[in-house]
């Protein structure tokens, strides 16, 4: 028992002891302060201000602030989209692979644009390697760069007094990328290459295979039972099939991967490289570069909760934060662990299949890689919902119900336990405001947060926040469950088939982009449907983050007296964790009981 724990004690460990000097050096970046890298980013940062006409020390409002988010963002979506239609068209593409269409198009913009990365398409067969370079990885940073600006917004909305300024954008966003972005993700890229993961622009190679397979016109491999290869000829069951087609060879893909895979963890993107994303042998040859991209995936996001009370000047709410989002993460964790670990009744009866942990994995191994095992898996699985990440090492559909649940519910809460970069925590900010005002209610006192008394402005919007992601996925999921195609495009019928489509709106309306598979995602519906869920439910919580932040900066600070009410202590931490499950319980409930919660009951018969 000590030695399965042991594992999942050193991920968190590892995060942990990680982030907290990452997070003291981010503050310095973002308060201006000279730092190890200032002499070299410094000069390139004043640079690109010259170039673009940008004033280093101009202010913008709320407005202004968001208006910029939107046209960049909005640019960028522009520049993703006709790159990926046209592609077929542009250099670097030596498979000639051909442009998008339009609907996918739509949504694979909509996605990185969105820190989402959902891909309904396949990256090594269905994009070029200037598509991959200049569309993805750009927009990974860009992306990653905007959700840690709007999160310094609102920090400024609570440490400055009487003003309206909440810093400049563009200033925000060069400085991430440059001084916090780059570095961390280049060291990260050398430490994959060094491990094996590719980083060229050769064409594909070549490798044959160990047995010949046949496949139909179509492209399918045929897997019969009774199929016989003898010189050239493909039987089954003796009936001699003409059009079949012998493969002896494989391709092998090349490509920049290791730079796309970095920003792709510590952006909280999650996009692949490749069609199976992290569980490829290319993409994630071993266990150092497994520990690597999974630490990866949560070190900004958990850095930025002691770089939010640093910079507020209030490190004990730092650690409170931390410490109700770290709960979160152990619990749902534990339950992952647990129940991948135990396997299902039906796996194991009848002794058909050994869980047991004797000189093996044991547990449910199905849709896991048998070099990672089932903690590393479960462990991904958890700090990939846990943030807005939607990397993946194993197969989500192959989960037991309730070890595939508790992903889903991580993302259905608004991945706020750490959740994406700097998304995750104004989240969580936003439920905190949330808690603060019915604490006060209960107390009778006007609700306090930071020194900033919370009002009914505050309070309509840090609600939209908290409720921008169940709207997304509700009315999405809800809408596609009357649409026949999708119900065609499942794989799996009942209860599993409800918890993929619920799984697929979960994690665009929660700006994840992991799927539970199983799912043909790539139709006009689900294009434009996933698409729309996913820019609703990134840009209303941005809008509300930023009109919260200009109405706190605004306001005077309010001293602290005996009847304040303590935000920093167990208590809060009990009742802040409590409103996010609850809120999380009354709007999925329902829903998780059509899918997950009625396929367990299911399975234990």
């Amino acid at each position: 028992m000590i030695k399965m724990i042991l594992p999942y004690i050193g991920y968190l460990l590892i995060l942990v002891a990680l982030s907290i000097p990452l997070g003291a050096y981010i503050g310095k970046v973002m308060n201006g302060e000279k730092t190890f890298f200032s002499k070299f980013f410094t000069p390139c940062e004043n640079l690109i201000y010259r170039i673009f006409g940008i004033h280093k020390e101009e202010q913008m409002t709320w407005k202004r602030y968001a208006a910029s988010v939107v046209l960049f963002s909005g640019v960028g979506f522009l520049f993703l989209f006709l790159l990926l239609m046209l592609q077929g068209y542009l250099p670097g593409n030596p498979l000639g692979v051909k442009g998008m269409s339009w609907d996918l198009a739509f949504n694979t913009a909509a996605s990185f644009v969105t820190n989402t990365n959902w891909q309904a398409y396949s990256g090594e067969s269905q994009l070029s390697y200037f598509s991959q370079a200049m569309g993805l990885t750009v927009q990974n940073f860009v992306s990653a760069a905007t959700g840690i600006a709007i999160l310094f917004a609102l920090i400024r909305g609570f440490i400055k007094v009487k003003t309206d300024g909440l810093g400049n954008f563009f200033v925000d966003i060069t400085r991430i990328i440059l001084h916090i972005l780059i570095p961390l993700n280049l060291l990260i890229s050398l430490c994959l290459v060094s491990s094996g993961v590719i980083q060229n622009f050769s064409t594909p190679k070549t490798a044959s295979l160990l047995e010949p397979v046949a496949v139909d016109t179509s492209g399918n491999i045929l897997k019969d039972a009774k199929i016989d290869i003898q010189n050239q000829v493909v039987t089954v069951d003796g009936i001699v099939i003409g059009d079949a087609v012998i493969v002896t060879e494989q391709m092998i893909p090349q490509g920049p991967a290791a730079s796309q895979i970095a920003i792709k963890q510590t952006g909280t993107n999650g996009g692949g490289y490749f069609g199976t994303n992290s569980s490829h042998p290319l993409e994630n040859p071993n266990a150092f570069t497994n520990l690597v991209e999974m630490i990866s995936i949560l070190i900004i996001p958990v850095s930025l909760v002691f770089t939010f009370g640093r910079n507020v000047r209030n490190k004990k709410q730092g650690i409170a934060i931390f410490a109700a989002m770290f709960l979160c993460l152990v619990i749902a964790l534990s339950v992952i662990a647990v129940n991948e670990q135990t396997g299902t009744t039906a796996l194991s009866r009848n002794s058909k299949v050994d869980t047991s942990t004797e000189d093996q994995a044991g547990g449910n191994m199905e849709g896991k890689e048998a070099r990672f095992g089932i903690s590393a898996s479960a462990t991904w699985s958890a700090f990939t919902t846990a943030a807005s990440s939607g990397s993946v090492n194993s197969m989500l559909d192959s989960y037991t119900p309730l070890g595939g649940m508790i992903p889903m519910l991580m993302i259905q809460l608004g991945e706020v336990i750490f959740g994406g970069v700097g998304s995750g925590l104004y989240g969580m900010i936003g439920f905190a405001i949330l808690t603060v005002f019915i604490a006060g209610l209960m107390v009778g006192r006007t609700p306090e947060f930071l020194g900033k008394k919370i009002e009914p402005y505050e309070m309509k919007w840090s609600v939209l926040i908290c409720l921008a992601t169940p709207i997304s996925i509700l009315i999405g999921s809800g809408i596609a469950a009357f649409v026949p195609s999708v119900a065609e495009s499942l794989n799996n019928s009942g209860a599993h088939g409800f918890s993929e489509m619920l799984y697929a709106y979960s994690s665009a309306g929660g700006n994840n982009g992991s799927a539970f598979a199983g799912f043909a995602s790539n139709t006009v519906f689900l294009n434009l449907s996933l698409g729309l869920c996913m820019i609703f439910a990134r840009f209303l919580p941005i809008i509300g983050v930023l009109a919260m932040a200009g109405s706190l900066v605004k306001k005077k600070m309010i001293a602290k007296t005996a009847g304040t009410l303590s935000t920093t202590n167990a208590m809060f931490v009990f009742l802040l964790i409590f409103i996010v499950l609850l809120i999380g319980a009354l709007s999925f409930f329902p829903a998780l009981s059509l899918g997950p919660i009625a396929e367990y009951f299911s399975s234990v018969r």
